[in-house]
């Protein structure tokens, strides 16, 4: 920063109010605690909601526990259920037909309590859970977006840059994050939850029942009655472990490949919401060969990620049948199979310890069949914390921007009887060092109108965004009357899909403000047609940003000035859909409406800045020419371009 441009902030410091305090500390945001893997999976349990998130976790866990239990009663059952089989034609005491029946009827209702009862119970409960638990984070997340800090838009603007490899400069389909992934972690965070309760429930349940119905293993004499089970848990911790292994590291290609595809898919979505938006102009230059190729580029990437993708979940579900079928069929059935052949149990005793075992491989194997989801889980866990992330860094914007430039503005208020005023301002644009605009000094007193020219991308509308916090990488100090309402007028007005009365109020909410004001200034507006319509968001399905013209939304800027009164106005072509009738009654009905209010105007077409009677609107014009700002009064400024009509 040049000698002057201190002096000039030296001199700034004195006239304005700033802010007492040390050094700032960048504000926490709703999603602050979400930053890591962990902190996003405990943030829901440690809230304010947190009886409602452990009341459901408790029921899960009561369900599961009594699944497991089910599960030991199925396997006795069964077991008893083959041996009353293998007895029927028994020579001395055959098995009768009753006691068959009632056996079976005992595993089928044991069966359908587990099933229907204990399980489809549970999973009414984790869906409620699921949902409570994603309606939650998605509050939090748009209370985090859509703050008065306009973290939203910071998160959106190009060229932030990187203070390392490591960090995204900015995060891609924040619109994919807060749905699709919120939605896909919650649930596999859920399942995943259950099935670990499910393996430690087991070992307890199951694994008790099968060291109680243990026998000795010939060759393992020293372990006593303990042998069967001590081989059938030897089997287990041998063959699941080393097939979670590889499940782990197949698990892992495929979380790689669902983190390509989503940033794939995100790319192309981006692009068809583009077209969308610039569908007219595609459509006036003929551009839908060049779109057309775009998207085949866009989807190839998708294509050739989702052809690896199919390969790999091919490949892994082959080798989880293999794993069911081996641990069902081999592992289960072979350690019980020397104490049967011994004939140290019976066939009952036998074909219990196989289910017990069976039961035991599934509930253990769990991850093995869930490591898909949980590859998911983890890619989808990773985009939710990577935008919590750069929630957390743009609470400050300025230390945001600072990445990829220079950002040292510095914002403050003054007494409103001062207005507006701008001290040694300096623009630039991402990566560049030399500013495009400097403004050594502006003054806008209360009341006064300004009329900002210059030529196309000179700066006129970059300096509006700085003055409103919107601009990334500058300097300066911006001092804002204090107690005034600012409102800013852009030229391309896009409108939220709320209510007519809400269009017209916002920001405020729309009871502040009676139906008779509303209409009013509606009518003051132009927009007199409308004013029967205060509730309704639109007309025949379509919403009024698609109703309205160009014209009919700059009108319905108009009537929100009118309605809100605001002190200091910033309109950035405000009036360019208009004629120039209309533009003289735009500007009439603020001067008349608003008196005091300080008013900046961007405007191409200044053949209408003089009022019916020839009087001027504007009382000073602000010239953008060669990077330099230069304010003097409208006369002047006639008198320099030797017009002084």
């Amino acid at each position: 920063m040049s000698d002057v441009v201190r002096s000039n902030a030296q001199r700034a410091t004195a006239l304005v109010k700033w802010p007492s305090g040390g050094k700032r500390r960048r504000p926490r945001s709703p999603v602050s605690s979400m930053r890591s893997f962990w902190g996003l999976l405990l943030a829901y349990w440690l809230s304010e909601r947190w009886r409602e998130a452990w009341s459901l976790t408790f029921l899960i866990l009561l369900l599961t526990g009594l699944s497991a239990q089910a599960s030991v009663w199925f396997a006795l059952t069964s077991g008893e259920l083959v041996n009353r089989i293998a007895n029927f034609h028994h020579p001395t005491v055959p098995t009768s037909p009753s006691s068959l029946l009632s056996t079976a009827a005992t595993l089928a209702a044991i069966a359908i309590t587990r099933d229907a009862g204990f399980t489809a119970v549970r999973h009414f409960f984790s869906t409620t859970l699921h949902r409570k638990w994603r309606q939650w984070l998605d509050e939090r997340f748009n209370q985090a977006l859509l703050d008065s800090n306009h973290t939203h838009f910071h998160l959106q603007q190009n060229g932030f840059g990187a203070s390392s490899e490591t960090e995204s400069s900015s995060p891609d389909n924040i619109d994919q994050r807060v749905q699709e992934a919120i939605k896909g972690m919650t649930g596999g965070a859920i399942g995943l939850g259950v099935g670990i309760a499910g393996v430690v429930l087991s070992l307890g349940f199951v694994g008790g029942k099968l060291i109680e119905t243990s026998s000795s293993v010939r060759g393992l004499d020293f372990l006593g009655s303990y042998g069967s089970a001590c081989l059938t848990l030897l089997a287990i911790a041998i063959y699941v472990p080393l097939n979670t292994f590889i499940a782990a590291r197949l698990g892992g290609i495929l979380q790689g490949l669902s983190l390509r595809i989503q940033s794939a898919e995100g790319s192309y979505r981006s692009e068809l919401n583009q077209l969308l938006h610039r569908s007219f102009h595609v459509a006036v230059i003929r551009g839908e060969p060049a779109q057309k190729t775009l998207h085949g580029r866009r989807y190839r990437d998708i294509d050739q990620t989702w052809a690896s993708l199919n390969r790999v979940t091919a490949g892994y579900m082959g080798f989880e049948l293999v794993h069911n079928f081996i641990g069902s069929r081999i592992v289960a059935y072979a350690p019980g199979l020397l104490p049967y052949v011994d004939k140290t149990i019976s066939l009952q005793e036998y074909v219990t310890g196989a289910e017990l075992a069976t039961a035991l491989i599934n509930e253990c194997s769990w991850f093995i069949h869930a490591m898909p989801d949980i590859a998911t889980l983890r890619a989808d866990a990773r985009r939710i914390t990577e935008l919590a992330q750069a929630i957390e860094t743009v609470q400050r914007p300025q230390d945001y921007y600072a990445r990829s430039g220079p950002s040292a503005f510095e914002y403050a208020t003054q007494d409103g009887a001062r207005g507006l005023s701008i001290q040694s301002v300096e623009l630039l644009h991402t990566g560049d060092d030399k500013p495009f605009l400097s403004v050594e000094k502006l003054d806008f007193a209360p009341g006064e109108w300004t009329l900002m020219i210059g030529e196309s991308g000179s700066g006129k509308t970059s300096l509006l965004k700085a003055i409103n916090g919107l601009w990334a990488h500058g300097r300066g100090l911006i001092a804002t009357p204090d107690t005034v309402r600012t409102l800013f007028a852009a030229q391309d007005v896009k409108l939220q899909g709320v209510c007519l009365k809400d269009l017209v109020c916002l920001p405020d909410e729309a009871a502040v403000h009676g139906d008779a004001a509303v209409v009013s200034a509606l009518e003051e507006a132009g927009l007199e047609e409308f004013a029967g319509e205060l509730s309704s968001e639109g007309r025949e399905g379509q919403h009024w940003d698609k109703l309205l013209s160009g014209g009919e939304k700059q009108k319905l800027v108009l009537a929100k000035i009118l309605l809100l009164k605001p002190g200091l106005i910033f309109l950035d072509e405000a009036t360019s859909a208009l004629d120039g009738q209309a533009v003289q009654a735009f500007h009439k009905s603020i001067k008349e409406h608003c008196p005091q209010a300080t008013v900046v105007a961007i405007m191409h077409d200044i053949s209408s800045i003089q009022s019916e009677g020839g009087a001027d609107v504007f009382d000073s014009v602000l010239v953008i020419e060669t990077g330099v700002a230069d304010k003097k009064p409208i006369a002047d400024w006639r008198k320099a371009r030797g017009n002084d009509t």
